[in-house]
């Protein structure tokens, strides 16, 4: 499990590999992703957009940006939590991911970045 705090949010991740849905023979190989934010901040923020920072290991990168997470834009008081759980389809056995949230202080009406801790994606019968 990675964690991080930026501005007062802290991201934790967790990670799974998805056997059952993956095709190492055709290269296609699928994770899933538990995200949980936590606002320790004294006011109201809500997420607004992402962007993901996808590597697999040929190097290949792929940016993902988009609005909210999974069709939403939580807004978090202080002391809430929020999960979801996502994935990510790699055509190598290893990767890892990483980048930003965009938030809003629901108070100041400012935006401010929180960083997404670089994890990484690994098929789990590479490592034996």
């Amino acid at each position: 499990m990675q964690t991080l705090i930026t501005s007062g949010v802290e991201v934790k991740v967790e990670t799974f590999y998805q056997e059952g849905y993956s095709k190492p023979i055709l290269n296609e190989f699928m994770h899933s992703y538990r995200i949980t934010l936590y606002n320790h901040n004294s006011f109201a923020v809500q997420l607004l957009r992402r962007i993901w920072l996808i590597t697999d290991a040929n190097s290949d990168i792929k940016t993902v940006e988009g609005e909210g997470v999974v069709g939403r834009q939580p807004i978090l008081y202080p002391g809430e939590s929020y999960s979801y759980v996502s994935g990510c389809n790699l055509a190598t056995a290893i990767g890892k991911m990483e980048g930003l949230y965009i938030f809003d202080n629901k108070v100041s009406g400012k935006e401010f970045e929180v960083k997404i801790p670089v994890f990484r994606l690994v098929a789990p019968f590479i490592l034996n």
